[in-house]
């Protein structure tokens, strides 16, 4: 039923393929790292003809299971170097699922100053002009696109700064109320679909259909059992539920671990005031939805509305990540501002966390003072204009840094840190250091055992333990992104042993196999190895997979701690 959609954007054709074997048993994450690992010229221009673009919906996708319609993009990144896979809630996914198609594979180039949409449904795929949404934002682009199309497509987008290839532009998905707030953020994914010419993709549902299931009832029982996980664990059916992402400001700031002032301190003085309890106080308030659902089949619903004072929709919920980026590593305490900026950074299609860290660098080369909201929002817009200082600042925080003369620049492979300071949870920071994608906290999740407790526990402050901890969420985080499942699952599968079970179950069902847990694993790893592959044919050595030196000299208040795992321990994460 399944199959692959190929799109050449340099003579406009477009084939449909029967998934090669090379291919077989693989989706999500895995799908689109094997297709960029074996098409893609390492060494190529990522903004280049032979880059390859991949939308990949995972292998429990088009089914009930809860919370597993998220999406996978691959590609050689702008940002990095190195290969690349983004991984977004929204629509895009479960449409593309249930219309059997298991990727879409964008190729070539478009001829210089063209522009065009792509449109895909049940037996039609068709390229065209799409010259009336150059120049727009996400949200104007939308807007057009649901007036030609209709409200119950999906559509995926690039903003301004995706038409300028900048290294820090994101890929835009719509969510459940077809507004363009879930993004592929990281590493640049916006700027290889700019090169390519490609504007918009239209996913119509119409006449799709739930995968087919090998067996139904084992399949339907399996999915009761994780769904029953999802809903009886504290982090999946409580905090996230209520709170959002952002309930982490208050948790991480009490660890000592949160970012501020670019990552010169691990506490913000006034943090409260942009955490998850005050996030939800201000929702409820201002009459906003405080949950919500990112993608059909949520029953997590982390997300919300954001409303400004008028009671109008400003938002969707900022991520904890867009939270402290913006609010304190850029020492900003005021939610509505914080809000204002995630709103515009959805709109010019941007990553939020590349985005605040080249803000957070930029005042402290002195461009403008921390806490400056004006300053920080003025510094945006520059970027959605595409002026000379806008075009730096949309290149990330490690251009931003060079630029500027700054020393403390948090970047690994070139990617900015994410909203856990590695030197007070040294086990994200292993993550930071050897993740095949550059700086991602979602690459290994080690804060949920490092201060959540999930999973066990371990000292974030001391070296002895985390690599181990690291390179197993690493093998696990692979799998998860392959089967399309959304991250958060990993609380119920890390401290209930049968929500493990349960997903290698489901894949059995649908797919009439004999898998153990020890083939899940086995899997994450066979991707991480496509990955690691990759990236030592385009150059990446044992040098890439290490912090900046300022994490292992300058001791972070209020631990006074340095990052002190040793180079050596570093280098066996991709043992197995």
């Amino acid at each position: 039923m399944f199959k692959i959609i190929r799109v050449n954007m340099s003579d406009l054709s477009i084939k449909t393929e029967d998934i090669p074997e090379a291919y077989q048993g693989l989706g999500g994450r895995g799908l689109t790292s094997a297709v960029v690992a074996n098409e893609v010229d390492p060494t190529c221009s990522p903004i280049g003809p032979n880059n390859k673009l991949v939308f990949a919906p995972g292998l429990l996708g088009g089914t009930n299971c809860a919370n597993s319609g998220r999406i996978s993009v691959g590609a050689k990144s702008p940002l990095t170097g190195g290969i690349k896979e983004s991984n977004s809630g929204g629509q895009a996914g479960g449409y593309l699922s249930r219309l059997g198609i298991a990727a879409i594979i964008i190729e070539g180039m478009a001829e210089e100053g063209k522009l065009y949409k792509l449109y895909v449904g049940k037996d039609k795929q068709e390229l065209s002009a799409a010259d009336d949404l150059k120049g727009l934002g996400n949200y104007a682009t939308v807007d057009k696109l649901k007036r030609a199309f209709g409200d119950k497509a999906g559509f995926v987008s690039i903003g301004q700064a995706g038409e300028m290839k900048l290294p820090a532009a994101s890929v835009a998905f719509t969510d459940r109320e077809v507004r363009p707030t879930r993004h592929a953020g990281r590493g640049g994914l916006g700027a290889v679909m700019g090169s390519k010419g490609l504007k918009a993709i239209v996913i119509d549902p119409a006449e799709g259909e739930l995968a087919p299931l090998v067996d139904k009832e084992a399949f339907k029982a399996a999915a009761k059992r994780f769904a029953k996980a999802l809903q009886d664990h504290p982090v999946t059916s409580q905090g996230l539920t209520n709170y959002g992402t952002d309930i982490l400001i208050n948790i991480i700031n009490e660890a000592g671990a949160l970012p501020t002032r670019n990552f010169s301190s691990g506490r913000f003085e006034t943090a409260d005031k942009v955490g998850g309890e005050s996030l939800n106080k201000i929702t409820v308030e201002r009459k906003g939805n405080p949950t919500r659902g990112c993608m059909s089949g949520c029953i997590i619903r982390c997300s919300g509305d954001y409303l400004d004072k008028n009671g109008d929709f400003l938002s969707k919920w900022p991520e904890y990540e867009t939270v402290w980026a913006w609010g304190p590593n850029c020492e900003i305490d005021d939610l509505d501002a914080i809000a204002r900026m995630d709103r515009a950074c959805d709109d010019f299609g941007l990553d939020t966390i590349e985005t605040g860290n080249a803000i957070a660098v930029a005042m402290e080369g002195g461009v403008k003072p921390f806490g400056d909201v004006a300053g920080a929002e003025e510094l945006l817009a520059e970027i959605g204009k595409g002026s000379p200082l806008g075009r730096l600042l949309g290149s990330g925080a490690g251009a931003v840094g060079k630029a500027f003369g700054v020393r403390r620049v948090p970047v690994v492979k070139n990617q900015a840190l994410p909203a856990y300071d590695p030197r007070a949870v040294k086990g994200v920071g292993v993550t930071y250091a050897t993740s095949t994608m550059g700086a991602d906290h979602t690459a290994g999740y080690a804060v949920a055992t490092n201060i959540m407790n999930v999973g066990g526990s371990l000292d974030p402050l001391k070296p002895e333990g985390q690599v181990e901890l690291s390179k197993g969420l690493q093998v696990a985080t692979a799998a998860i992104d392959t089967a399309g499942l959304c991250l958060f699952v990993a609380f119920p599968v890390m401290d209930m042993p049968d929500a493990l079970i349960a997903i290698v179950d489901m894949l059995n069902a649908k797919y009439g196999l004999s898998m153990t847990a020890d083939d899940v694993t086995a899997l994450g790893q066979k991707v991480l190895q496509i990955e690691r592959d990759f990236n030592a044919r385009a150059g990446f050595t044992a040098a890439d997979d290490r912090l900046p030196e300022f994490f292992c000299q300058e001791k972070l208040p209020p631990h006074d701690v340095v990052f002190d795992v040793p180079d050596e321990e570093l280098d066996t994460v991709f043992k197995f």
